[in-house]
């Protein structure tokens, strides 16, 4: 029986750590494997508080911090009971779950923030807006240990056989182009004749002769018959909200090589880019504002690492000034966002998808996926992407162009100047005129406002004089020129 230890200020989160306490001792699985301590569940001693919980850390298998707005008691050194319990923990090497309540840290005490980045930098730390999913994530990891510790055993997602499937719902012609490809990428042995039940075994990718779920996601003649959650939803708004009525939207299903394909090309639609004539080749050089090869990246790392036993699907959306991507089930437990900004090992979810999706091309077995976009995204002049771990959901924001609000903080813009870029990322231009009106200024007033904001790089003049010229944001990806390109038939 191993021990949990329960870490937080008491009083604030009482009733969290009395859930935690009864859901595991009452849970048929968990009260085989383990026991709660809860400092207030002991007797009365004549021991000092901070050598009990101490000594209760160092017995515990399990550190379990609860997070909240709170700090606590702080001792002679300015450190309280929750923040010396973690650091102990670390100390002892144990394994350790955090949890912070709620996403917003506006009322949190400052060294409870500092705690709460701290923890980041370490181990995966996760959000939670209610009880009920506190216990859902700390189920999920609690599972994730046994199976670690060789407890319990389970097969993952993709190698588990699927109910009602034969070779005949594989594709012989969706194979057939994987293993062409996957010979030309990678110098793959298997020709492309091979029969199918020989590539899926190759693949490991049969389950006593039954396709798995693996299987029917990457070569299934209609894989969301089989699951229902193989898909790809995607949206593009005009604006930078979420909002009705939604400008285009499409749900694609097929195998994760088309879902990648079809996706990425709903992105690319939807966002500006230049040509430019070449003189070394008759093919005209296509520049997008958000690099190629870092939405590519974005999705397929979605379709490869996301959560298939989750009934929701991965969702794109495209808004005036980024890009969103979001997919079921959160960084492993080896992984923090942290560590994706950085040199770090491939953790897949989905070793038997990632297999194919590398032999094709699609990814790379280094984990540097994340590094990749970063670099990408800097390259063509654009702010680095954010990666969010939200619990059970991971999201991945690509901005659109350099005019976040930290860059304008730094530029020192004013209210109206904030207003203008807000319009004109909804918009897309403005005129002298329209901004007299907008602003209720003059226009020689005008002139001299966006005259100003040109002088700073935030403004393009499109035309020179006459009712036809108008100002747009200046786009610092496609003005000097992104590494990342595709060609085009054409000019």
């Amino acid at each position: 029986m191993e021990q949990i230890f329960v870490s937080s200020v008491q009083k604030e989160l009482q009733a969290d750590r009395h859930a935690v306490r009864d859901f595991v001792h009452n849970n048929a699985l968990l009260q085989q494997f383990f026991r709660v301590f809860l400092f207030e569940d002991l007797p009365p001693t004549d021991r000092r508080a901070d050598e009990v919980y101490l000594d209760e850390v160092a017995k515990s298998r399990i550190y379990v911090g609860i997070f909240g707005n709170e700090y606590g008691w702080e001792d002679d050194s300015g450190l309280s009971p929750t923040e010396k319990e973690f650091d102990f923990a670390a100390k002892q090497r144990k394994r350790r779950f955090i949890f912070v309540r709620g996403y917003d840290d506006k009322n949190r005490h400052p060294k409870m923030k500092k705690l709460i980045r701290k923890a980041g930098d370490e181990v995966v730390r996760r959000r939670y807006a209610d009880t009920d999913e506190m216990l859902r994530l700390l189920y999920g990891s609690l599972i994730r240990y046994l199976q670690d510790q060789g407890v319990i055993a389970t097969a993952d997602f993709d190698a588990t056989p699927c109910p009602g499937v034969t070779l005949k719902d594989i594709s012989q012609k969706k194979l057939r182009w994987f293993l062409e490809k996957a010979r030309e990428e990678r110098g793959y042995a298997l020709s492309a004749d091979t029969p199918r039940k020989k590539a899926l075994a190759h693949l490991n990718l049969l389950a006593k002769s039954v396709p798995t779920k693996g299987a029917v996601l990457l070569f299934g003649n209609a894989p969301e018959r089989h699951i229902h959650s193989a898909e790809i939803t995607c949206l593009h708004f005009h604006g930078t909200e979420i909002e009705k009525p939604i400008p285009s939207q499409q749900v694609y299903h097929g195998t994760l090589f088309e879902l990648v394909d079809q996706a990425v090309d709903f992105i690319m639609a939807r966002i500006a880019r230049a040509v430019e004539p070449s003189s070394a080749s008759p093919e005209s050089r296509v520049r997008y504002e958000v690099p190629y090869r870092a939405v590519r990246e974005a999705i397929v790392n979605a379709v490869a690492h996301r959560n298939y036993a989750s009934l929701s699907g991965v969702q794109v959306m495209v808004f005036a000034d980024r890009i969103e991507v979001w997919n079921p089930g959160g960084l492993p437990e080896d992984l923090t966002v942290d560590l994706l900004r950085g040199p770090h090992p491939s953790v897949p979810r989905n070793r038997l998808l990632c297999e194919p999706l590398f032999l094709a091309h699609y990814i790379e077995r280094a984990g540097t996926g994340t590094l990749d976009m970063i670099r990408l995204c800097a390259d063509a002049g654009l702010p680095e992407p954010e990666f969010l771990n939200e619990g059970e959901r991971f999201r991945l924001i690509i901005w659109r162009d350099w005019l976040t609000e930290s860059v304008m903080d730094k530029l020192g813009l004013m209210d109206r100047e904030r207003k203008l870029v807000s319009l004109l990322k909804t918009r897309g231009r403005i005129g002298n005129k329209e901004y007299q009106e907008e602003f209720g200024v003059s226009k020689p007033t005008a002139s001299r406002h966006l005259e100003a904001l040109m002088d700073k790089s935030i403004l393009t003049k499109i035309g020179t004089t006459g009712k036809g010229t108008y100002y747009v944001l200046s786009r610092k990806g496609l003005v000097k020129g992104s590494k990342d390109s595709r060609h085009a038939k054409g000019s």
